[in-house]
């Protein structure tokens, strides 16, 4: 079996799927983006195609060497991206020529049933109770949203008490037995992170994301070990390699990416490094309906899981969603909060070509917005 042709299409909201075809008629699917880039790393899925075309598609782990290591400069978020998707569609291949889910060629399923999260508040949060009380209506058990919109570089106290105010007004709704993870998106500084995670500590979040820029992880340390609120990272790392120093800082849950962290491949090795520094995983997907599979097959197959993901009804869905290009919806039917496991061979679900020709022909140019301080000067986004 050989790789005869790589495809790659924009499709709304933002997204940037890979079909990736063999001779033998096996077709195979990934999700390769980074969000507010996409059209550039279609460009590197292009160039990556050179050398695939041709090539024996199960030989995943081979290729993988070679995507990521044959060139001399190497690394970064639009190469590893692309990769990602390549290595998701490989994937995808290996399980449907072996009749068999991905999850079972990871070594095979540790538990029946996936928990998975819903997005609540938006970039601004603001009232948060009736959008609470629809995930809890519709069966979940967790939610997660965001701290605060932009943010002062010192947090001032009022800004510091419209957080604590929203979590705790999150954490009322859930009651005790559900959980709220709140995400500070880089957006505050060590100092106000610090600051605020005192604050939001007797309310219990499940854990908070992002509490300082990835390019100030080595700021991790200190803030690990003044807080007891479990601390996460990781969208924004893209290997084994830059996941180290944040696990030996001693953050709680990594969040690596299966669309910008190598794949299925990559996420699966950083699972095991995080599980020996007493981590759990809860991958970062608030993409399309490709990277939720591949995360899901993880999942079954990672003892150090905690909980997954999802964009159903996510505010960055504006003109399609989740369910919008998939055949069958069963694989993201949520039961009690759970994503249940599948046998479907694969990454277990059946893209919808039509509707993903359709799309690219619009495609997208989603870019991220650009904040700004009451000074005029750049905010985190």
């Amino acid at each position: 079996m050989k790789i005869t042709r790589i495809e790659t299409f924009l499709v709304p909201p933002r997204w940037l799927f890979c079909r990736v075809e063999t001779d033998d008629g096996v077709v195979g699917w990934g999700e390769p983006v980074v969000e507010g880039r996409a059209e550039v790393v279609r460009a590197a899925v292009d160039v990556l195609a050179e050398y695939l075309i041709g090539q024996d598609p199960l030989r995943i782990q081979d290729h993988w060497q070679v995507l990521t290591k044959g060139g001399f400069y190497r690394g970064g978020p639009i190469l590893s991206s692309a990769v990602a998707g390549i290595d998701q569609a490989l994937w995808d291949i290996a399980g449907k020529t072996y009749g068999a889910p991905v999850h079972a060629l990871l070594g095979g399923p540790v538990r029946d049933r996936v928990r998975v999260y819903a997005w609540v508040g938006g970039d601004e949060p603001a009232e948060l109770g009736e959008q609470i009380a629809e995930q809890v209506e519709a069966g979940f058990t967790a939610v997660k949203m965001n701290g605060a919109g932009a943010t002062s570089p010192v947090s001032t106290v009022s800004e510091t008490a419209a957080v604590v105010a929203r979590v705790a007004a999150a954490r009322e709704a859930l009651g005790p037995d559900r959980d709220v993870a709140v995400d500070f998106h880089g957006r505050f500084s060590a100092a106000a992170s610090r600051r605020v995670l005192a604050e939001l500590a007797p309310l219990h979040p499940l854990f908070v994301e992002e509490a300082v820029l990835p390019e100030q992880n080595h700021l991790l340390p200190g803030l690990v070990t003044s807080t007891s609120v479990p601390l996460a990272t990781g969208e924004r790392l893209y290997s084994r390699s830059e996941f180290l120093p944040v696990l030996a800082a001693g953050v709680a849950v990594a969040q690596p990416d299966l669309s910008h962290a190598g794949g299925i491949s990559e996420v699966h090795r950083i699972a095991s490094l995080a599980e020996t520094y007493g981590a759990q995983l809860a991958p970062h997907c608030p993409l399309g309906p490709i990277a939720l599979a591949a995360s899901l097959q993880v999942a079954f197959a990672t003892p150090n899981f905690l909980i997954q993901e999802q964009s159903r009804g996510i505010h960055y869905n504006k003109g399609a969603d989740l369910l919008s290009y998939v055949v069958d919806t069963e694989p993201f039917r949520f039961v009690d909060g759970y994503a249940p496991r599948g046998d479907a061979p694969g990454l277990g679900i059946t893209v919808d070509e039509a509707a993903v020709r359709a799309a690219d022909r619009t495609g997208h140019a989603w870019r991220n917005p650009v904040w700004r301080h009451a000074d005029g000067s750049f905010a985190e986004w």
